[in-house]
């Protein structure tokens, strides 16, 4: 049974959709139960309306709910202990959950989480991996927003780490890995990325292949397995990409709806119309995994429907089952490993 610790009051529409979406988890994943952490007289009646997933739940009353427009260190002041958002998290130290999903405030998720989980041994900061729909299938992008900036090092691990969810999440054994960068010379680039490179080429590890660098087409392409980048250019093209689908949807709904032509052209190619708006729908891939903690947390997009909501509860439900962090740890270990000088009659 995989337990699942649920943020009620996170996102735009809180349990009016989060409860729903817990439901269609449940439904294809019957073996998941849920600690839910939200406002009583808010989460209760709408909870009473799915019976089935209210028998797997275990409900606590919360003081209070973060809210979307609320500072980081706000937040953490205000709600630390007392908010559904922090308990949802702390279930997950103490063991009650195996992941934390939660659709609200991203600054204070990460900040509560860095605060309450604390991050890994040899971890400088945590990321967060966004799947990437790909011309052949997904892939894994981080950081996307947890930090600004990053040095070599810093890239090496977000590398271990996003090779470890692909694993996890794909399995696939060695995951193919590529540096963000403006060309694929090795030339190019910034001093930090380039350093990058060298240590992934030199670490030279089974649990991954070092492709080199991507440019920002190739996230479309499914060029890699895992595509690193530093917090500051993955927002920017998560935002970008998230736009353009948005954009090519607008496009398309409209060239449609122009002539009576082209709405009875369009009821003879309905069906692969459906697939593309399928394949462009940011709910289906809904879900970004904060890497480099002492337990897994899930974030959803905040204006995320039942279906998006329902998407990320099933990204952390794969990420527990298939031991998200025992695989990062392991690969850190074996990494760090090899980067020790030797020790006695050897070091001779």
């Amino acid at each position: 049974m995989i337990r699942i610790s649920l943020d009620l009051m996170g996102g735009d529409f809180g349990p009016q959709v989060v409860i729903p979406g817990a439901a269609k988890a449940l439904e294809r994943h019957p073996d998941m139960s849920f600690v839910m952490y939200g406002l009583k007289e808010q989460c209760e009646p709408i909870l009473d309306k799915f019976p089935k997933l209210k028998e797997k739940s275990v409900f606590h009353d919360c003081e209070l709910a973060v809210r979307m427009d609320e500072k980081p260190s706000q937040a953490l002041r205000r709600g630390r202990y007392v908010s559904t958002m922090w308990r949802s998290i702390e279930a997950v130290k103490t063991k009650d959950a195996d992941v934390a999903v939660s659709a609200g405030n991203t600054g204070a998720l990460m900040a509560m989480a860095k605060f309450c989980l604390r991050t890994m041994a040899n971890i400088e900061r945590p990321a967060i991996a966004a799947i990437w729909p790909t011309l052949k299938g997904e892939s894994i992008v981080l950081d996307v927003g947890a930090t600004i900036g990053a040095d070599s090092q810093q890239l090496m691990d977000f590398a271990l780490m996003g090779g470890a969810m692909a694993r996890a999440l794909f399995e696939v054994d060695r995951p193919t890995i590529g540096l963000l960068n403006v060309g694929v010379e090795e030339i190019k680039g910034q001093e930090e990325v380039r350093e990058a490179g060298r240590l992934l080429r030199e670490a030279n590890l089974d649990s991954m292949e070092y492709f080199g660098f991507v440019e920002g087409n190739d996230l479309g392409k499914g060029t890699v397995d895992v595509v690193v980048t530093e917090g500051f250019s993955g927002n920017i093209a998560l935002k970008a990409a998230e736009g353009t689908a948005r954009q090519i949807g607008e496009y398309l709904r409209a060239a449609m709806s122009r002539t009576l032509l082209a709405k009875i052209g369009y009821l003879f190619a309905k069906g692969a119309f459906d697939m593309l708006r399928e394949k462009m729908d940011p709910s289906r891939v809904n879900g970004g995994v904060f890497l480099g903690l002492n337990g897994v947390v899930i974030k959803s997009h905040g204006g995320a429907n039942a279906e998006g909501i329902s998407a990320a509860i099933e990204v952390g439900y794969d990420m527990a089952k298939n031991g998200l962090n025992e695989k990062i740890e392991n690969d850190l270990q074996k990494y760090h490993a090899k980067r020790l000088p030797p020790i006695g009659p050897e070091a001779a």
